[in-house]
């Protein structure tokens, strides 16, 4: 399923780090560390995501040294607010190629993260659907420079 509109507010960018997915306890706070991450993130660019349910915590950030499990697409953004089908359309061809996502989004876009392991599989996925990642973007290409 292509993305819903060729614009390049839904062009896709690989990003370099690796991140972390932690879930914590709800009745346990959000852990120190993880709030001088938040701290510290102020001061970096990246991405840093707290979500807080009545069931549990999720943290999302950007791994130290490399080590995180995830790496993370970022829909170019910004997104019109009422733009429909973006997600569906973006992890239909995830599901398909057997990718696992855990999805975090914001006012003015969404970020998409996967297994590190299976990150070529997913780029790959979403070229052959029709995505196209930004020339900035991490992603895989060939000897001439041209996306895989």
């Amino acid at each position: 399923m292509p993305p819903p509109l060729i614009h390049p507010s839904l062009e896709l960018e690989l990003l370099a780090q690796t991140f972390f997915v932690k879930q914590f306890p709800v009745n346990a706070g959000v852990p120190a560390a993880i709030a001088s991450g938040l701290n510290a993130a102020q001061q970096t660019p990246g991405v840093f995501s707290v979500t807080r349910t009545g069931e549990e915590i999720s943290v999302v950030g950007m791994a130290v040294d490399d080590d995180g499990e995830w790496k993370c697409i970022k829909i170019a953004g910004p997104m019109e607010f009422g733009l429909t089908g973006v997600i569906c359309n973006f992890t239909t061809p995830l599901r398909d190629a057997n990718v696992p996502v855990f999805a975090v989004s914001t006012w003015n876009t969404d970020y998409v993260l996967v297994p590190k392991e299976k990150a070529d599989a997913a780029v790959a996925a979403l070229i052959e659907d029709g995505w196209r990642f930004r020339e900035n973007s991490e992603a895989p290409r060939d000897s001439l420079g041209t996306q895989l």
